[in-house]
């Protein structure tokens, strides 16, 4: 295995692991505790990272070649989305897969 393939077969996992914890943490967490949980401006932010992760998701799994492009706005949306988990807290599981998503994904624009 190439490392290219093997750089996005890990950026692809990380961005399934990440898209299916924040949709898992905002739907079981957050809509639960409320509060700044619930505030617009977090679950945009979580709802952008699910929905960003989903589509470097694809275009990887296609092999495009624009993937790059979705992998930089992915990495910032990720970004986002765990300074806003790690400021409301008790939200660690969102912390670290955003971060991790946020690595790979900018790996792939190298």
């Amino acid at each position: 295995m190439s490392t290219a393939t093997a750089s996005m077969k890990e950026c692809l996992q990380n961005c399934q692991e990440c898209q299916t914890t924040c949709a898992d943490m905002l739907t079981s967490h957050c809509l639960s505790e409320g509060g700044d949980h619930v505030e617009q401006t977090h679950v945009k932010l979580m709802l952008d990272c699910i929905a960003a992760c989903a589509a470097c998701v694809d275009f990887m799994s296609r092999n495009s070649d624009h993937h790059a492009l979705y992998c930089r706005a992915c990495a910032e949306i990720c970004k986002a989305c765990a300074d806003s988990c790690d400021k409301i807290g008790s939200m660690e599981k969102c912390v670290e897969c955003c971060h991790k998503c946020q690595e790979s994904c900018s790996a792939m624009m190298a």
